[in-house]
């Protein structure tokens, strides 16, 4: 993964736009990685589901509580990306009080294929989503990968949730100034 290129795709993504009426004032907006990454030092963690328990009680708010100390190493900022549609990672972050990190929608699950993360979760009815993952990205290209052990499709995994701790990427920028 290391010197790889991120996957070059579009992001189905939902913007507040105060023109649209309603009780539903966003739009949809396109996001190419391009406009992501390009010369920017992005930290990336993927998880297999908004809402749930790992991702919701630990991940995501450790890397938003820790979001300043990443930016005290030069990242510019911090994607989650999980296989959700833009409803469900809107209001995941409205739910878990978000204000640091981005949440990307990866509904189609495009960029996770690309990368090669997608497994099938149907053991526990998630269908199609993402294995835990976390990546440092330096002007488009992987600098960094961290990846929880045991990927599989068997269901043979308890949620693994360590080597993508926000802490083991913050280590790595201590020995790596951008």
């Amino acid at each position: 993964m290391i010197g790889r290129d991120v996957p070059d795709i579009v992001f189905k993504t939902r913007v507040r736009d105060e023109t649209v009426e309603g009780p539903n004032p966003f739009r949809w907006q396109d996001v190419a990685t391009g406009e992501i990454f390009a010369g920017k030092r992005i930290v990336v963690f993927s998880l297999p589901g908004a809402f749930t328990p790992t991702c919701s009680n630990e991940q995501c708010p450790a890397y938003e509580r820790l979001h300043d100390r990443f930016l005290a190493h030069g990242v510019t900022d911090i994607y989650c990306i999980s296989v959700n549609d833009a409803f469900v990672m809107f209001q995941w972050g409205k739910h878990l009080g978000v204000t640091k990190i981005r949440l990307l929608p990866d509904g189609s699950a495009d960029f996770t294929r690309r990368m090669g993360m997608l497994i099938r979760k149907d053991h526990v009815g998630f269908g199609e989503r993402s294995w835990r993952y976390a990546m440092i990205v330096d002007d488009g290209k992987v600098t960094a990968w961290f990846e929880e052990p045991g990927i599989n499709d068997q269901g043979l995994d308890d949620d693994p949730y360590g080597e993508t701790a926000p802490e083991k990427l913050l280590a790595w920028l201590e020995t790596h100034p951008a």
